[in-house]
């Protein structure tokens, strides 16, 4: 079966590599890779080369087969330690014991195997969602493809904000520039352009090249494709490095690092305990028998599995809430955030640029409608509708978008805002545009910032030949001499009127156009199409409209949730800082709004702090984005920054949480750790909450898992230390069924747990103290020795003596009370320090049924009993199981109300730590 590499291969042999394409003239090039540059390739051509150069695809190590995950499950060395419990308890002739380890073993194995393939396949559809696309013209039509489909003679289309999907020679370009840091080194843009380099000419000066996987910074390009896949630059590289895995979080680091620890006590444990059977003269198959149920006691089977399983839950969860992560370590770090960086437009915003007020005549309309739906009207001071035919037309006219009555936009955001004012009035942009036919035009460009049409249109019942012009206000006001006034007559301009609503407008944070026109005699129509631009002079203003990029109905609730959590919200925008501090208000920001300008004249010191008392930064620039999410960090903030255009990219890789929008650029969206399918604030929000949602029942489980194992632990000291059952106070098969069956359920409850309540109501969670910390060593010594004293109670003052060959009725009323104490403590330890006593109860009740059943039915049942070493007890000793059961639910809820009310305490303090 041919191979990727196989193509590779192929291509190798069947084309000259030594081509020295940036030496080539634009022509030379086109024709030695023997393709057109208006027609481009055909789909035959392009089949025939694909399959002669394969896929434009990076090369990577083929993915591990599901047996070698397996075998790397097998070799972890909690699997290792059980299978040694394994094969001891065969040794010694436990077949039971041995035959649920091995199950143990199995299903540890299986489900971790699981988990991997399940994380590798997440992984994989990340890749798949963030596949660049290209823009290719093949038999002369320009299409959207995606790049791994590329082959050597394609032409390829490049604009700002792309990635180049290949090697590429440049036929023409306009202001392109290109970022070949991750290629080159060279951390600043490179201007290119198709004039050919020489032949010696360094890889890092071919600026008549563009290459795979470099950043399109700035203006737009036209390239050939000359080089793919692994032929291409990056290629190259790539065949040269060995492939380098991901790195563990700080969390799971922290958990195998706990492994280890757990371990060394397990066996020190065993080795303490053998060593007292020693000299207590015990035989060789005693002493096994009572190191088998050590070792099963203090080994914690299930928590590699749990914590790997948790995390690809999250993930996942993220994924159908339309938030993807590059790796499941993110998950983690997500709840952490602290601190929020967002860009506005698109994200805190509906991206649909919406007019919200005009000013014609003299006199304020208030425009209804949302985004981009012709529905709404011009409503007067007085409340009438406006209907004005001709100031639609003179609206829709000087513009090149278009909307449909889906709402569907092509073109700029701001004309087609203006389009749909033009529908509110009555009038059709493209019946007009193909009704009025433009004469002569000046385009519009951002040196003088306005755009203008020569037309003739109907003007109070008579066809006139009118000059339409809209721009910027400051400039097109200064063109003008007169103004509509409130009769639709023609009066001498009232600048200072209009300046004053222009600036009534911005303070209100909404962008403004003017509107403008000159009317002109027809015999004008000859001088005025050989040169519009010497006409655009003498106007008279038509009008102003205010227009604004409505905030998203779910963006200020999500604001508000960010703050209760403790989660400082920035919006870092490109609007004027006056515009931006009017929406940052209507958002719920903190205050303070500044300038890019502003920053700059702050030092790092200044800047930070003031830090706390900004939360609006209009007008910046890409270093000033990386600045701040530098200085942010510097405090000890973890930091989620936004974006979606390539100048976001370099603060988004700073940020701990890069996030990036799906419709963004490619370079951000390779950047990020997070990509907003929705490009939604709300979804980041609510994916903070997820993080913090997966770490709570993650510390959970460890206040479980600890808990139980430290109190078997001690359990089995204390029997070896006073001669309890000659040290065995638990037969190993019981402490195997509290730790497979009973304690799988326990688990499955705090994984199936509702959200903890009010888990946005606290304040973000200080990574530098991790999961072992003073606070968690306390609560798990403290629960643990309750568990164990409980437990000693019919061990030592039971209804008969405890053997280490028969069953008793001591052996079996501590094996009850351990096991009715992992499912309360599942309850109780499901949250903190919050009561584990409060509702909802439905997940947990369905869940915790079954294991208490299973302890009833494993003292009842013959076959069971025989297997487990237990006898069944009478009604008085059940009640004195549950009682003393009881005892866990006093001390672990009395706990959780003593620190509920020092925090509360600390809170009406001022202090704001946990």
């Amino acid at each position: 079966m041919s191979t990727a590499v196989d193509h590779q291969q192929q291509a190798s042999a069947g084309s000259d590599p030594s081509v020295e394409w940036w030496a080539l003239a634009p022509d030379d090039a086109v024709a030695k890779a023997e393709t057109d540059q208006a027609r481009g390739l055909s789909e035959a051509e392009v089949t025939q080369r694909r399959s002669t150069y394969g896929p434009n695809a990076l090369q990577s190590a083929p993915p591990p087969s599901i047996w070698k995950i397996a075998l790397s499950q097998v070799l972890e060395l909690m699997t290792l330690m059980l299978i040694a419990v394994t094969l001891i308890s065969l040794l010694i002739g436990q077949v039971t014991t041995a035959i649920i380890v091995a199950v143990l073993v199995l299903f540890n194995v299986v489900t971790g195997t699981r988990q991997e393939v399940k994380a590798r396949r997440s992984v994989d559809a990340l890749a798949k969602l963030q596949t660049p696309k290209a823009r290719v013209i093949r038999d002369g039509t320009l299409r959207l493809v995606d790049a791994t489909e590329l082959v050597p003679g394609d032409i390829v289309e490049l604009e700002s904000g792309d990635l180049a999907p290949a090697d590429g020679r440049i036929l023409r370009s306009a202001n392109l520039e290109t970022q070949e840091s991750a290629l080159t080194g060279e951390s600043l843009p490179i201007p290119k352009g198709p004039a050919e380099n020489t032949a010696d000419t360094a890889l890092a000066d071919r600026t008549s090249m563009v290459f795979q996987n470099t950043s399109i910074t700035r203006g737009t390009a036209r390239v050939v494709i000359v080089e793919t896949g692994m032929r291409t630059q990056m290629g190259r590289i790539a065949s040269l490095l060995t492939q380098v895995g991901d790195k563990k979080s700080p969390l799971q680091l922290e958990l195998d690092s706990l492994t280890k620890v757990l371990g060394v006590i397990a066996w020190a444990a065993v080795l303490v305990i053998v060593i007292i059977g020693f000299i207590r003269g015990q035989s060789l198959d005693e002493l096994l028998f009572l190191a088998t149920a050590v070792a099963i006691s203090a080994i914690p089977t299930g928590l590699p599995v749990f914590v790997q399983s948790l995390l690809a839950w999250g993930a996942s969860k993220l994924a159908k809430e339309r938030a993807i992560v590059a790796s499941l370590n993110d998950v983690e770090t997500l709840g952490a955030t602290s601190a929020i960086c967002s860009d506005k437009t698109g994200t805190l915003t509906l991206n649909q640029m919406t007019v919200r007020t005009a000013w014609f005549g003299g006199e304020s309309y208030k425009v209804t409608g949302e985004g981009y739906s012709f529905q709404g009207q011009v409503l007067g001071a007085s409340g009438e509708a406006l209907d004005a035919s001709t100031l639609g037309l003179a609206l829709s006219l000087p513009n090149d978008a278009t909307v449909s009555a889906d709402g569907d936009v092509v073109g700029d955001p701001t004309e087609a805002a203006i389009v749909v004012l033009g529908a509110k009035l009555g009038v059709d942009a493209e019946q007009a545009r193909a009704q009025y036919p433009r004469l002569a035009e000046v385009p519009f460009d951002s040196d003088y910032k306005f755009m203008a049409t020569l037309q003739r249109i109907p003007v109070q019942g008579e066809t006139r030949l009118v000059l339409l012009v809209k721009g910027a206000p400051d400039v097109v006001l200064g063109r003008c001499t007169q103004m509509l006034g409130p009769g639709r007559d023609v009066v001498p301009v009232a600048a200072d009127a209009a300046t004053a609503e222009l600036e009534g407008l911005s303070a209100k944070g909404l962008r403004t156009l003017a509107l403008a026109a000159r009317f002109l005699d027809d015999a004008d129509e000859g001088r005025v199409a050989a040169d519009p631009m010497s006409y655009v002079t003498d106007l008279v203003l038509v009008g102003i409209v205010g227009i604004v990029d409505p905030l998203r109905t779910e963006a200020k609730d999500a604001v508000d949730i960010a703050k209760a959590a403790g989660i400082e919200v920035r919006m870092i925008t490109g609007d004027h800082a006056v515009t931006a501090g009017a929406i940052g208000a209507e958002l719920g920001l903190g205050p303070g709004a500044v300038s890019g300008a502003d920053l700059k004249q702050m030092s790092d010191e200044e800047l930070s702090a003031r830090l706390p008392d900004l939360h609006v930064f209009g007008r910046v620039t890409p270093d000033d984005k990386l600045r701040l999410v530098g200085l942010l960090q510097a405090q000890g903030s973890i930091v989620a920054m936004t974006g979606d255009a390539v100048n976001d990219a370099a603060a988004i890789k700073q940020a701990n949480v890069g996030v990036a929008m799906g419709s963004g650029s490619e370079v951000t969206k390779q950047a990020a750790k997070l990509v907003l399918t929705d490009d939604n604030f709300a979804t980041l929000v609510h994916a903070v909450e997820l993080g913090r949602i997966v770490y709570s029942k993650i510390t959970a489980y460890l206040r479980f898992q600890m808990t139980q194992l430290l109190s078997l632990i001690i359990l089995f000291l204390a029997a070896s230390a006073f001669s309890i059952a000659e040290g065995v106070a638990l037969f190993p098969a019981q402490v195997l069924f509290i730790n497979f069956f009973v304690a799988l359920f326990a688990v499955l409850a705090i994984a199936a747990d509702a959200n903890p309540p009010g888990i946005m109501n606290h304040p973000p969670r200080d990574p530098k103290v991790g999961v072992v910390n003073p606070v968690s060593l306390t609560e798990w010594i403290v629960y643990g020795v309750v568990i164990f004293f409980i437990a000693l109670v019919p061990l030592v003052w039971g209804p008969d003596t405890p053997s280490p060959t028969e069953p008793t009725a001591s052996m079996t009323m501590s094996y009850v009370i351990l096991g009715l104490a992992t499912v309360l403590s599942a309850i109780l330890m499901r949250r903190t320090p919050e009561s584990g006593l409060l509702p909802p109860f439905a997940a947990l009740g369905k869940i915790l049924i079954w294991p208490v059943v299973l302890i009833v039915l494993s003292t009842e049942l013959g076959f069971l009993q025989k297997m487990l070493g237990t006898v069944s007890l009478t009604g008085w000793q059940w009640l004195e199981c549950i009682g003393l059961t009881l005892v866990l639910l006093v001390v672990v809820e009395g706990d959780k109300w003593l620190r509920r009310r020092r925090i509360a305490a600390r809170r009406a303090a001022g202090v704001t730590s946990a």
